[in-house]
């Protein structure tokens, strides 16, 4: 992918999209409650300074789906913020049932680069059950022409839908990879307030996908996706007052989710090491500066959950370069370290 610039989102909440899936509630999940306008984005940009360098996204609705002539005018209303580099680059999101030749024509020449496709599942039996009203093979068609068109592919997918489960979550995940796509959004379900998906989860219909739900099953999803070279650009829901005060009643929900799962994955590697070492043992763990806090987890509780699992002496985690005793490297990212004192009784 080309090197991240700053995004200016502009949320087109069901704009153009025909289905109402039973987790949507596009208004309340962008805290936008006014339809956008040509206008009011003009004027929006009008206000960024000159070369900026802005990446211009429309997020939320279905853009494709929108009439074309709104399409136009929308995309029209950037180009002057085009012209004076305010906005370098620009990207919709959209829905995989709603690309064919003419959509893409239509935005190559507006000098849109990126097409954001919401796959969410690619378990057909799984987008039924959320009325998502397309089929994983319009994705998989879908995803084809946009990279033919030289646009960048992002697909997005969710995990605990209804009638899904880690099984199926894995496999669409696999079947994402396989369409080879420039980056991957993962947003695992929450039950908004206002949706059929609430109306279901309170009726006892759907079981929740809890936080620690989405963090066991996310921890094994980032490797795989890691492991084919394709990056997760975004893990979960980007906070808002609306979802944080009362828009999110239940399901996968939490401020810091990358975190957790960034946290879990690395609690799974210090697991691996910790295998070897002697129950009583002085352990530290030197991880580089910046997972730090992510491998001490919040609240201590990696800390407290490995030093209790392995009946450790003492656990502490440390930057690389503080002094820890005999390291062993570990996949470039965690180094075992075992204290001079050793268990009771050992030499």
């Amino acid at each position: 992918m080309t090197p991240r610039r700053r995004i200016y989102p502009v949320f087109v909440p069901h704009a153009g999209c025909p289905n109402n899936c039973v987790f949507c509630n596009q208004k309340r999940i962008s805290g936008s409650l006014f339809p956008v306008s040509a206008e009011s984005v003009g004027k929006e940009l009008s206000a960024l300074p000159d070369g900026a360098g802005y990446e211009l996204a429309f997020y939320g609705g279905s853009f494709t789906a929108i009439p074309a002539s709104e399409q136009e005018s929308l995309l029209a209303a950037a180009q002057p913020a085009r012209e004076r580099g305010a906005v370098a680059a620009i990207r919709v999101s959209t829905r995989p049932d709603a690309i064919d030749e003419n959509a893409l024509v239509r935005l190559k020449k507006y000098g849109v680069g990126t097409v954001e496709l919401g796959a969410q599942s690619m378990i057909d039996s799984v987008l039924l059950a959320s009325a998502r009203g397309h089929t994983s093979e319009d994705t998989v068609k879908a995803a084809g022409l946009v990279k033919a068109f030289g646009f960048q592919l992002i697909l997005q997918m969710m995990t605990g839908l209804p009638g899904s489960s880690p099984k199926l979550d894995t496999e669409t995940a696999e079947r994402i990879i396989a369409l080879r796509p420039d980056g991957v959004r993962i947003y695992p379900t929450v039950v908004v307030r206002d949706t059929a998906l609430e109306s279901m989860w309170r009726s006892g219909a759907y079981v929740e996908h809890t936080v620690e739900d989405a963090v066991e099953l996310c921890a094994e999803l980032l490797p795989l996706f890691s492991s084919a070279g394709i990056p997760v650009i975004r893990l979960g829901l980007n906070p808002s007052d609306e979802l944080s005060e009362g828009g999110a009643v239940g399901g996968a929900y939490h401020p810091a989710l990358g975190e957790l799962v960034r946290s879990r994955i690395l609690r799974r590697e210090a697991e691996e090491l910790l295998s070897r070492v002697p129950p009583g043992s002085n352990v530290s763990l030197s991880v580089t500066p910046g997972e730090l806090s992510a491998m001490i987890g919040q609240h201590r509780e990696n800390v407290r959950y490995l030093q209790e699992r392995f009946s450790l002496g003492s656990l502490r985690v440390v930057s690389e370069g503080e002094k820890t005793g005999k390291k062993q490297d570990h996949a470039g990212t965690l180094v075992l370290a075992i204290h001079a004192s050793a268990p009771s009784g050992a030499e």
